[in-house]
């Protein structure tokens, strides 16, 4: 076998097919240029090549070591990806000094303009971005060289340009661009890569994180992962946390019973409470395993839970009713429903398993079942006795009670379906897209979007 050959099976077993195809070609030209570094760092094909992006540097300066420097030197000290980029995909290092758990990397791609990829992955000629040392100075690593891609986010985009900069973080990518998978690539030689502007603001993104139903089933609020609120129908906006620096995004949000207030959570579990939603605490002080990725409302007191990706269930003036902290899942919850009684409630894993507690039914599972695309969320029933779950394609899976009503499974979406919510009937569903798109089915009403 060639030594190309080799080294291409090993990124086979470290990733899909698809993202496969475009590193194949990568590996071929990292070898022809820099052989002896590359087989020294085999899992990080584009990190391997001494190449100064055409200035005058020496192998040593950061220009030169393949690696692409951080979005915030370049983006006026901000930690996200600039104007006409998206996210690409991600890796991880661990043993970083800069953050308690896994440290993130988010490659962010140039937008091909007005060009296709000529059946290929890439398309340098239109993608805006020239090859350079940062800001023209060999001490700051290259942008705008790779042709590279991990490609586990936005991969409805199949043609991409070069990578323009990296953001990172110390919260996980999915938390912060919802089209990122959960599949990991890993370099542990980034771990402590730094710039000067590292520690400034990260801007959460625009993207869509939940949806919240008003008491009248004739309203409803979105919230970003910044925090910022836009209200439709009879829904009223009672505060919001636009302009506010958070730790950690907003991953979801309830609505009181009475409609008159909401709460959000981040994925380190603070909670911001509006309206007539009480306080009743949070875990924004304490060091979770794993992030908060979902909320339900217990209507008898007014109190809540989260859930985590592992399971784990932390209560707030709401019966505690078990949880999956310590039981190792196939694939990580991605949210929770309650039943009106507040004794119980059901988890959801992204393969479509269900896990109920209390007086939560178990109705059913896609838990080993082929799915196209992961679950994303859940709905109850105004029974308790069904629950929908909702994919990332808009797939609807209905048990017990709960009735089908349609879904976007066969319909391309330009952005993924990050949530769902139900009508108070019980009798339709609203599903919403990252890019704050509605889609209504049965007596649901569409009232607007923030598409």
């Amino acid at each position: 076998m060639s030594l190309a050959g080799e080294i291409g099976g090993f990124l086979l077993s470290r990733t899909s097919r698809r993202g496969f195809l475009a590193k194949a070609t990568v590996t071929a030209t990292a070898l022809s240029v820099a052989p002896v570094e590359l087989l020294t760092r085999p899992g990080t094909a584009y990190g391997a090549i001494c190449s100064c992006a055409g200035n005058n540097c020496n192998c040593t300066d950061l220009c030169c070591d393949g690696y692409t420097q951080f979005c915030c030197t370049i983006n006026n000290g901000v930690n996200a990806c600039p104007p006409g980029t998206f996210a690409g995909g991600w890796w991880k290092a661990d043993g970083s000094q800069y953050c308690a758990g896994p440290r993130y990397y988010i490659d962010c791609m140039g937008e091909c303009q007005g060009c296709g990829c000529g059946g290929g992955n890439f398309c340098p000629g239109c993608d805006n971005l020239s090859c350079e040392c940062a800001l023209g100075a060999c001490g700051n690593r290259h942008v705008g060289c790779t042709e590279f891609r991990y490609g586990q986010c936005h991969q409805e985009i199949g043609c991409s340009g070069r990578i323009s900069c990296r953001v990172v973080s110390c919260t996980a990518p999915w938390l912060l661009d919802a089209t990122c998978s959960t599949v990991a690539q890993t370099d542990d030689a980034t771990a402590n890569h730094f710039a000067p502007c590292q520690d400034g603001p990260t801007t959460y993104s625009s993207n869509v994180a939940g949806m919240a139903v008003t008491a009248t089933g004739k309203g409803y609020w979105l919230v970003d992962q910044a925090g910022g609120i836009k209200i439709f129908g009879d829904a009223v906006t009672y505060g919001s946390l636009a302009g506010v620096a958070l730790a950690q995004p907003v991953v979801g949000m309830e609505s009181t019973p009475d409609g008159k207030g909401y709460w959000l959570v981040a994925a380190d579990g603070g909670i911001f409470a509006f309206g007539d939603a009480p306080f009743e605490g949070s875990t924004g002080s304490i060091r979770l395993n794993r992030p908060i990725v979902g909320m339900s409302v217990d209507d008898q007191s007014d109190g809540y839970r989260f859930v985590a990706a592992d399971g784990g269930v932390f209560d707030f003036n709401a019966p505690f009713e078990g949880s999956l902290g310590n039981i190792r899942l196939t694939r990580p919850v991605v949210g929770m429903a309650a039943t009106k009684s507040g004794a119980g409630y059901w988890l959801v894993a992204s393969d479509g398993g269900i896990f109920a507690f209390g007086d939560a039914g178990f109705h059913g599972s896609m838990g080993g079942s082929p799915l196209a695309q992961p679950i994303v969320g859940m709905a109850a029933t105004p029974s308790g006795q069904g629950y929908w779950l909702v994919a990332s394609d808009g797939g609807i899976f209905t048990f017990g009670d709960a009735v089908f009503h349609g879904s976007l499974g066969a319909i391309r979406l330009a952005r993924p379906i990050v949530g769902m919510a139900a009508t108070p009937s019980g009798q339709g569903y609203w599903l919403v897209a990252s890019d704050g798109g509605i889609f209504t089915f049965g007596d649901a009403v569409f009232l607007g979007s923030g598409a």
